[in-house]
């Protein structure tokens, strides 16, 4: 399991992903799920990953080995606008999941797999999609101005809660690190380290390039505060007295 999350704001993109993915309790490594193509003054993207480890790797190494490619044809390198560039990505995600999913499928192994890809390419304003297993994406919007993929849920309701289109970016790279704690909290599936990104609308360049592991100071004192500022927010809610005689009404 993995947990991805990328945020569309009027003054730019916080992009984060863990690291973390497991075949059970025993078999727990560190793999990357966030991968950047750059090209300052031209393009910024980040692409993050979720679901079969081994359908998203090929992919990306699809995406990158046509880059590479002198046939002239559309690449995460050339393309002219991040529409193309969330395509290609659904066209790669394809490729692969024809190619392998068959022979994972006879072995009972799931070939799921999905993609967030964002960022800004010169000349277009910045843009954020949602890349599906079976290849087809959606489009963030001002009313759902983030996406998630992976073990979403634990983290989804401090995003709902805080984040907004004219958050600032360091508000909401603070608001996506308590999602990312409050999931680890809650599923040992996901977890450090964690990699960052902040991006600047219209930079075309990276703010903040971040890898948050164990010894990260700023972390832990998110880990630290928030629990303890939950306990505390509860503590001074008062307990339910529906009936006005201090037993709640048992209807």
């Amino acid at each position: 399991m993995t947990y991805c999350v990328a945020l569309l704001l009027d003054a730019g993109m916080v992009f984060a992903s863990d690291s973390r993915t497991n075949a059970g309790v025993d078999q727990v490594s560190v793999f990357r799920k966030m991968h950047l193509i750059q090209r300052e003054g031209d393009r910024m993207i980040a692409i993050l990953s979720s679901g079969n480890l081994s359908i998203t790797q090929s992919a990306i190494n699809l995406l990158e080995h046509h880059s590479r490619s002198t046939d002239g044809n559309k690449t995460v390198a050339n393309a002219s606008s991040m529409f193309e560039i969330a395509d290609l990505v659904g066209n790669a995600l394809r490729e692969v999941r024809r190619r392998d999913g068959p022979y994972l499928q006879q072995n009972n192994i799931d070939a799921s797999a999905s993609f967030i890809v964002g960022g800004q390419i010169r000349g277009e304003p910045q843009r954020l999609f949602m890349v599906y297993s079976e290849g087809n994406f959606i489009e963030a919007t001002p009313e759902t101005p983030y996406f998630q993929i992976g073990e979403s849920k634990y983290g989804k309701p401090v995003i709902d809660r805080v984040i907004k289109r004219d958050t600032q970016l360091l508000e909401a790279a603070k608001c996506v690190l308590v999602s990312f704690d409050s999931t680890m909290r809650s599923n040992i599936s996901v977890g450090l380290p964690i990699d960052l990104v902040i991006y600047d609308n219209n930079s075309l360049n990276i703010r903040v390039q971040r890898r948050i592991d164990e010894s990260d100071r700023y972390f832990n004192m998110i880990h630290n505060e928030w629990g303890e500022g939950l306990r505390r927010v509860f503590a001074q809610l008062p307990n339910p007295d529906w009936n006005g005689d201090g037993v709640p009404d048992a209807s």
